[in-house]
């Protein structure tokens, strides 16, 4: 890889990861468009603990907070603070979990195609557009129940097909369960910390088995890169989010799952 390819792939990884536009889909397709090699497994499991170190910095006061709860709810068996919300986010992580492990191989090979990625991109694109413009939009995290646990679990299962977004399809399943657009992108959030680990976890040991070549420099500079980008991202888009609505990236998502239907039908 040179050193462009590193800094654009690294970068795109850390905007994309936490945006509802896909970073799977652009990681895959970014490189063919411009007619580069595949960028290899090592970069990707360094470029998502870039992100994965983003996520876990920003949110770390809350983190720290909902653990120390949660530590407290088992010792005295009942709900204190923000308990609830690490017992949603291990729960919502089952799905996802399952499905990635039965699933892998298919998801590896038949389903990463562009025309998937476009299909993909568009539909879930509309139906983000629809709880956006729907949703009653009320309801904190803090108030997050088993039937939005469940809802927004399996709807982050469905996210391990390329370009349906991870963050994006569980923004939408929790803007359909009547969450605040903010509340809705913390959870989508927290949610990812425990996604990325298991998905780098899965993919260190099929690193470790296999037999590629290591460009330390390129995973260092990968890393440190998609961490800043991807920070930056939560930071701006948490802001902004309230104001501005999901219609932007809805846009972007017709757009480009239009680009790719011109480019690969």
């Amino acid at each position: 890889m040179t050193l462009i390819q590193i800094i654009v792939l690294a970068i795109l990884q850390g905007l994309t990861e936490f945006l509802p536009i896909s970073s799977s889909a652009h990681l895959i397709l970014f490189p063919k468009i411009n007619g580069w090699d595949d960028q290899g497994l090592a970069f990707d499991v360094a470029v998502h603990v870039g992100t994965l170190a983003a996520v876990v910095w920003y949110f770390r006061y809350e983190i720290v907070s909902m653990t120390q709860d949660w530590l407290q709810s088992l010792a005295q068996r009942k709900k204190v603070g923000d308990s609830t919300l690490v017992w949603a986010v291990g729960f919502g992580t089952i799905p996802v979990g399952l499905a990635g492990l039965l699933f892998k191989d298919v998801i590896e090979t038949s389903l990463r195609s562009p025309l998937v990625i476009a299909a993909t991109t568009i539909i879930f694109g509309l139906l983000l557009w629809w709880a956006d413009a729907l949703g009653k939009r009320q309801r904190t995290e803090h108030s997050i129940g088993w039937r939005d646990i469940v809802v927004i679990g399996v709807a982050q299962a469905i996210a391990l097909i390329p370009g349906t977004s991870r963050s994006g399809i569980t923004m939408t399943a929790g803007l359909m369960m009547g969450l605040t657009r903010a509340a809705a992108a913390r959870f989508s959030f927290l949610l990812s910390i425990p996604v990325i680990i298991l998905a780098g976890g899965l993919s260190t040991l099929d690193l470790i088995q296999g037999t590629e070549a290591v460009d330390w420099n390129a995973l260092v500079i990968g890393a440190v890169l998609s961490a800043i980008s991807a920070y930056l991202c939560i930071h701006v888009f948490l802001k902004l989010l309230e104001r501005i609505g999901m219609l932007p990236f809805v846009i972007y998502r017709m757009a480009l799952g239009v680009l790719l239907l011109f480019l690969f039908l």
